[in-house]
């Protein structure tokens, strides 16, 4: 038996550079992903194994379709102690998650870890290298500002919230440029999937 593992890269990036599209070039070149904010939402959805946790702490804040986002936002955001307990409830499930992921995956020579919030919160204990998803901040600012619902105010929050783009590219091994075509960023995937995989 084989005691070779997968190299672990964990993915990043600030709202509106592009991870989700670069953690789809990955899933695409045959790289297993693991994507965390799915998995959160699997498991606060309708009969996931995290609602009776939550209801328990958070009464009224789940029903038939899982958890009521609006609602449990409403308890948690900007109430510092609410949310360490939330988070202490979401993270170890999602830990195991990962762990059950990384069994399964075992003969992969690379898998990823898509973490939105990698340097906020979880930080990269377990990871081989980070790359981290970065485009320049007026193209990020268009990206944003086009979803439905965004404005400049809760733009400015989140980024408030988020450790900046270019503390993030300083920190990470790898960078990926996402600021101009999808080709050029596709390009510099297979670069690293081949780099990673060699």
């Amino acid at each position: 038996m084989s005691d070779r593992r997968p190299f672990i890269l964990g993915l990043t990036g600030s709202i509106g550079m592009g991870k989700s599209t670069v953690a789809a070039m990955f899933r695409d070149l045959g790289v297993p992903v693991f994507d965390a904010d799915a998995e959160v939402h699997r498991l606060q959805g309708p009969d996931g194994l995290l609602i009776p946790a939550i209801e328990e702490a958070f009464p009224g804040s789940t029903g038939p379709e899982g958890v009521k986002r609006a609602e449990l936002g409403a308890i948690v955001f900007g109430d510092p102690e609410a949310m360490r307990r939330l988070e202490a409830i979401v993270h170890p499930a999602v830990a195991e998650e990962r762990f059950a992921f990384v069994e399964a995956n075992r003969d992969a020579p690379l898998i990823v870890f898509d973490i939105p919030l990698l340097y906020e919160k979880t930080g990269a204990r377990g990871l081989d290298a980070v790359a981290v998803v970065s485009a320049p901040a007026e193209e990020q600012r268009r990206r944003v500002l086009a979803r439905d619902g965004m404005t400049e105010v809760k733009f400015a929050e989140i980024l408030a919230l988020q450790v900046p783009d270019a503390e993030k590219r300083e920190r990470a091994e790898y960078v990926i440029e996402n600021g101009g075509s999808l080709a050029e960023t596709r390009a510099q995937v297979e670069r690293l999937v081949d780099s990673l995989t060699a």
